[in-house]
Parts: structure tokens; C-alpha cells; sequence
């Protein structure tokens, strides 16, 4: 299903070190950055059906839960050094479908169209200029623009979702706010060849 053969161990994060420290623990040995990949891909119609349902509650705490699948595949592939060719470009792909399924169910209802549209047209361009680069055979992987464009979007959506579950119409421009501040980052991550 995806290749094994791992590729060079990347620089490890401050937040590997703690995930590697506590959460990763838990996690078996068999068990491969790809899998947690595959199950946040499976995941993701899941929070899309409870988004759609408008049972927001749970679908929080479906997103929330989903969406830091990313933390832990990450960090997995880093601390144990399984980082394969399969995940850098999946893993990505994976966050922006789960992203852009929320964009268009959730901020479109609750922020604005054109926030919306800028944010999945962005990750559109970034998914096309990742696949043109593998063509090419050039390096594809997340640059840290990219991580701090992923966490805003997720910290955005969140948010959005705590003023809709508790109704807290003040919290509306702060989600806002963030995913502008996911914009910029995005923009960023584009023009430094990240993903």
C-alpha cells in the first residue's frame, strides 16, 4: 500500500520531544506514522458526516481528535525515524482534505466566502505545486510556515466550532482572525516551496 523504505531522520522539534516523552509511549512499536495517516484519511468522512449532521459537539471533539493525528504522525516518523516518500506526501494531503472539508462545511456557513475560498484555493495551488515538484523529482515536505499555516487552521476552526457548540458569538472574529493569520502563513509556506 505504501513504500517502507525509510528515508533520513529530519531535525526533531521540541514538540517531538515532548509527544516522544508522553503520547508516543503508548503507541506499539508495529505501529507506523503511515497507519495513523491512513486512519486520519478514514477519519475524516466521519467528522465531515457529524459537520454535515450539525451534531457539533462530538464533531469537536471528532475534529480535534483528528486533526492532532497530525501531531502524532509526525512526530512518530521523526523520533523513530520512519519517515517515508508514501507519508510526506500523504500526510499532507490528508490535513487538506480534512482542512478543506471543515473550510467549505464550516467557515463558509460561519465566517465568510471569501475566506473560504482563499483558504481552499491556496491549499489547491500548494497540493498542485507539491505534485509538480515530485514530478520533477525534488524534495516535498512540510517547511515550518506550513506547520504554523496547519496549526492556525485547526486553532481557527476550533475556535469557530466553541462559538457555535456554545453559542459565543464573541469568539466569531478571533476565529476569524486566525485563519486570516492561516492565510498568510499559507502564502509563505507557497512561496518557500513548503507544503
Amino acid at each position: 500500500m505504501f513504500d517502507k523504505s525509510f528515508q533520513k531522520a529530519e531535525k526533531i522539534f521540541f514538540h517531538d520531544k515532548v509527544l516522544a516523552a508522553t503520547i508516543l509511549k503508548l503507541i506499539p512499536k508495529r505501529v507506523q506514522p503511515n497507519h495513523i495517516t491512513i486512519f486520519r484519511l478514514m477519519a475524516t468522512p466521519i467528522v465531515i458526516f457529524l459537520m454535515i449532521s450539525e451534531k457539533y459537539y462530538i464533531g469537536l471533539w471528532a475534529f480535534l481528535l483528528t486533526a492532532f493525528t497530525d501531531a502524532i504522525d509526525g512526530s512518530l516518523a521523526r523520533t523513530r525515524n520512519q519517515i517515508t516518500d508514501w507519508g510526506k506526501m500523504y500526510d499532507p494531503l490528508a490535513d487538506k482534505i480534512l482542512i478543506g472539508s471543515m473550510v467549505f462545511i464550516i467557515v463558509l456557513r460561519y465566517v465568510d466566502f471569501w475566506t473560504a475560498i482563499i483558504i481552499i484555493g491556496i491549499e489547491i495551488i500548494i497540493i498542485i505545486a507539491a505534485w509538480a515538484r515530485k514530478g520533477k523529482g525534488q524534495e516535498i515536505q512540510a517547511n515550518i510556515w506550513g506547520k504554523i499555516k496547519m496549526n492556525l487552521q485547526v486553532l481557527g476552526v476550533a475556535i469557530l466550532l466553541l462559538a457555535v457548540v456554545f453559542d459565543w458569538a464573541s469568539l466569531l472574529p478571533l476565529a476569524s482572525k486566525a485563519l486570516y493569520l492561516a492565510i498568510a502563513f499559507a502564502v509563505v509556506s507557497l512561496l518557500t516551496h513548503g507544503i
